[in-house]
């Protein structure tokens, strides 16, 4: 079954940052278009920004965009109520692009064919903590894995 995208909210309810031996960390679950939890993420915020380690199982075999989105509501079964990319700074999307990227504009990750994807990506735009680039303002964000890959360049719809 071809689930058309998966998201990880960060919001007080799911996924609450938390001081661990000098780290701040938080955790929160993927669920799939029909609302089903299908993988987790553990984030830490580190030096250079926040180390996200995602396990997410049952998707589609390929290339996938992997983006943080402005709000951390979502909505099934087609998460539009998750926003546009996170874009603190006002940057534009992609990283090929003069300006660019998002806050939230990450590497596409690749799923093998049996659906589990495995990754350790660091986002150095990005804060657990306060101020700009934080995941826990007052919208809350929301990580998505899309259907499709991203080609670092064109604005998304």
């Amino acid at each position: 079954m071809l689930r058309r995208a998966l998201i990880l909210t960060l919001t007080a309810g799911l996924a609450t940052p938390v001081l661990a031996q000098d780290m701040m960390t938080a955790r929160a679950s993927f669920i799939d278009s029909e609302g089903e939890e299908i993988g987790t993420a553990a984030l830490s915020e580190t030096p250079t920004g926040v180390l996200i380690n995602v396990e997410v199982t049952d998707l589609p075999a390929g290339e996938h965009g992997f983006h943080i989105h402005e709000t951390g509501s979502c909505e099934t079964p087609d998460f539009q109520s998750a926003g546009g990319h996170y874009a603190p700074r006002g940057n534009q999307h992609g990283f090929l692009v003069e300006g660019g990227p998002h806050a939230g504009d990450m590497p596409n990750q690749f799923v093998q064919d049996d659906g589990v994807l495995r990754s350790h990506i660091r986002n150095d735009r990005v804060t657990l903590g306060e101020g700009e680039g934080t995941l826990f303002d007052e919208d809350g964000s929301a990580f998505i894995i899309h259907a499709d890959a991203d080609d670092y360049s064109s604005q998304p719809s």
